[in-house]
């Protein structure tokens, strides 16, 4: 089954908040919870006309408060299972070949580089306890990972 969400830049309210009115931040709040929401429907839920939707829409997607739309399959979001994120610390010039061994475990979601302490930081998902251990595991196990550090994400927010 696939979802469609809106992509909300994570610093919108950084943009001058004299361009950016309660009707804005009301209009991205429905769009997170319903990015399929038609023009109509946002228009009734706002109190305000279709042609004033669309052109909040427009003018959002012009100036990167939204970034745009996109599909997020269920399997992405496991509310059922174990989601966590796990920094990783990596030795000396194996960074290539440790990304490519941990990309070759399923239930690594993404991966990404980062600075300061850690070299990396993975999403990970697991369908149980069990499983969750196994792929910590797995990856301390990854030729070239010195240190890594996980912490369970308990609810979304």
């Amino acid at each position: 089954m696939l979802y469609l969400i809106a992509h909300i830049a994570h610093h919108w309210m950084h943009f001058a908040m004299a361009a950016y009115d309660s009707l804005d931040q009301e209009l991205i709040a429905i769009l997170r919870e319903d990015a399929r929401a038609p023009v109509s429907k946002l228009a009734t839920l706002l109190g305000v006309s279709r042609a004033t939707v669309q052109k909040r829409i427009d003018r959002l997607l012009s100036s990167g408060a939204i970034l745009g739309f996109t599909v997020r399959a269920l399997e992405d979001v496991d509310e059922n299972g174990i989601n966590a994120v796990m920094m990783i610390e990596v030795e000396g010039q194996s960074t290539a070949r440790t990304i490519r061994a941990l990309r070759g475990i399923p239930e690594l979601r993404r991966l990404h580089s980062t600075n300061g302490k850690w070299d990396m930081v993975a999403q990970l998902t697991a369908g149980s306890l069990a499983d969750f251990d196994r792929v910590l595991r797995d990856v301390r196990d990854v030729d070239g990972i010195v240190n890594s550090e996980t912490s369970i994400l308990l609810s979304s927010i």
